[in-house]
């Protein structure tokens, strides 16, 4: 489907088969396969045109299977990998030729390093130079020790799953201020995705989306992401009721669209018909 017209963007989901090798170490082992045509299907089903694929986290570095999907379907997805920081140019330019507009830093369960040092701030800066972007899954409480060290780098910063406010998270409590300036500055998006990581109902998640719309100035760098296949909440929830969720935070149709299509469009590489 080359130059067609964008109807909805889903910017957060993943693939992998169970019998790919996964990281030691890791906090959860798929037993089912979630395939590029399977994904391809939800997007369809609710009328949306393009998707962009997150490395998962149990599959590490290895970003092989998520490479084979954006080249079979390259009008249709991008992608965000996993590296090392000593990745080379010339690896990062593969990954670019393949579609991948950035790259995940999962840190959840995981020791904060020093992002400041060589090796991370010198990758960081070669991501800018390219124009991509560094998406970032951390606790709610943890994000403005994360975040400040990658935006000097120049790069443009993703925040996941509305940045993880845990249940017991009061927005208002002035610790939460740093985190809140932060996203006064224009490098700094938000998915609106998985609200149900952070045990948060519609109620909770209105709360959050409207106390982050007042920090971003408006829906202007807000995401969506439906975060399937849901890993861990397979039971609890279907790529359906998380594209409904979205309906019923942003019900104005033009901010919609603006979430949907605009936003994504320009920070993921996607060019309208």
């Amino acid at each position: 489907m080359p130059n067609a017209v964008i109807t909805g963007i889903d910017t957060h989901a993943h693939i992998f088969r169970r019998d790919l090798p996964m990281v030691a170490g890791r906090r959860y082992s798929p037993d089912y396969d979630a395939t590029v045509e399977q994904y391809l299907a939800h997007l369809d089903a609710c009328g949306l045109s393009h998707g962009v694929l997150i490395q998962p986290s149990f599959l590490g570095t290895d970003n092989h299977y998520m490479v084979a999907a954006l080249q079979r379907f390259p009008e249709r997805l991008r992608g965000v990998a996993v590296v090392d920081a000593q990745i080379s140019d010339g690896e990062l330019d593969e990954l670019a030729a393949a579609g991948v507009v950035g790259i995940r830093l999962n840190l959840i369960g995981k020791l904060l390093e020093d992002y400041t040092g060589p090796a991370w701030s010198g990758l960081f800066r070669r991501l800018a130079r390219r124009g991509w972007q560094v998406e970032i899954q951390r606790g709610f409480a943890d994000l403005a020790l994360v975040v400040p060290a990658i935006l000097e780098s120049g790069v443009t910063v993703v925040i996941d799953h509305f940045g993880l406010p845990a249940a017991s998270v009061q927005l208002d409590e002035p610790q939460h201020a740093p985190f809140f300036d932060l996203l006064g500055q224009a490098p700094v998006w938000i998915k609106l995705s998985a609200a149900y990581r952070s045990q948060s109902d519609l109620a909770r998640a209105r709360a959050i989306e409207a106390r982050l719309r007042e920090a971003c100035g408006g829906v202007g760098r807000f995401l969506w992401g439906s975060d399937w296949p849901n890993t861990q909440f397979e039971s609890q929830t279907r790529y359906d009721e998380q594209f409904a969720l979205l309906e019923a935070l942003l019900p104005d149709p033009e901010e919609r669209r603006r979430v949907l299509v605009d936003n994504p469009a320009t920070l993921f590489g996607f060019a309208h018909a």
